[in-house]
Order: structure tokens, then C-alpha cells, then sequence
């Protein structure tokens, strides 16, 4: 029971790996787009994914530690041990199978978010820079507001 039990929580896991997967990727099409006016509220959903993931682990490995009791197998400790003490094939399968796509899951999320950091520092360095623009004179009028811009054409090179 306990083994069924387990697999049913590795389950609950993948789903809510899937759905970090699911929110770094759009907190990954914000910053593309720049959208950024909705990253604060993506990377909020992001920490609520994150804020229910050591609740899952503990509940997995609790699972871990019955089923491997259960199974006569008590130093089984975690998820790799405890497929390699699978009483047969049935069950190290089903084990197996969490685990692989768990692990896929992780590496998917770590580059994810590899590639959101270095966009977040973009973003961050263009708000940066544009918010240094914003104190710069633009030599279009004076502090008292008439016109001192020079004839020149701003958008199109004269100088040719």
C-alpha cells in the first residue's frame, strides 16, 4: 500500500514540476516580448510553485522510508535505493519511470531558469540605462522652457 501511495505522491511531484516548468517558461516569453510590466507577477506565481515544493519532498520521502520498510529494505533511503530493492519488475519500473522524467524535469527547469536570469539582467541593465537617460539635458529646451535646439535633424544624419 505504502508503494502505491508513493507513486501517487512522485505524481503530485512531477505536476508540480511541470508546473514551474509551465511558469518559468512564461516568465521566459515576458521577457522576451518586454512584457515587463507582468514579470512581478509571474515571478510571484513562481515562488508559490517553490513555496509548496519542500512539503512535497518530505511527504515523498516519508513515502520513501515506508515503502522501503515495507519492502523489507529499510537502509533504502531514497528513491534510487529504493528501486534497487523493489521486491519486481512491476514496481521498479513504475519507480523508474518517476524518476527519469523528474530528472528530465529538473534539467529542463535549471536551464530555464539559467536563461531567465540572463534576461532578468538585461532587463535590468536597459531599465538601468534608460532611467540614467532620463537625467541627461536633451538640448531641446531650458530649464525655463524655451526652444535652444539647434537646427539640426535629430533623426536623420545631416553631417553626410
Amino acid at each position: 500500500m505504502a508503494a502505491h501511495d508513493l507513486s501517487m505522491q512522485l505524481l503530485r511531484e512531477r505536476e508540480l514540476l511541470e508546473m514551474l516548468l509551465f511558469k518559468l517558461d512564461e516568465q521566459q516569453m515576458l521577457l522576451a516580448t518586454g512584457r515587463n510590466r507582468w514579470i512581478r507577477h509571474a515571478s510571484t506565481e513562481i515562488e508559490r510553485v517553490l513555496a509548496a515544493m519542500p512539503t512535497v519532498a518530505l511527504s515523498r520521502d516519508a513515502l520513501v522510508i515506508a515503502t522501503a520498510d515495507e519492502w523489507g529494505a529499510p537502509e533504502a533511503t531514497t528513491l534510487r535505493d529504493l528501486i534497487d530493492a523493489a521486491p519486481d519488475d512491476g514496481w521498479r519500473e513504475v519507480l523508474t519511470g518517476h524518476l527519469t522524467t523528474m530528472t528530465a524535469l529538473a534539467d529542463e527547469i535549471e536551464q530555464m531558469k539559467q536563461i531567465n536570469e540572463q534576461r532578468l539582467r538585461t532587463a535590468i541593465r536597459i531599465t538601468q540605462e534608460t532611467i540614467a537617460g532620463l537625467g541627461v539635458p536633451t538640448g531641446e529646451y531650458s530649464p525655463s522652457g524655451d526652444v535652444v535646439r539647434d537646427g539640426d535633424a535629430r533623426l536623420l544624419d545631416t553631417r553626410m
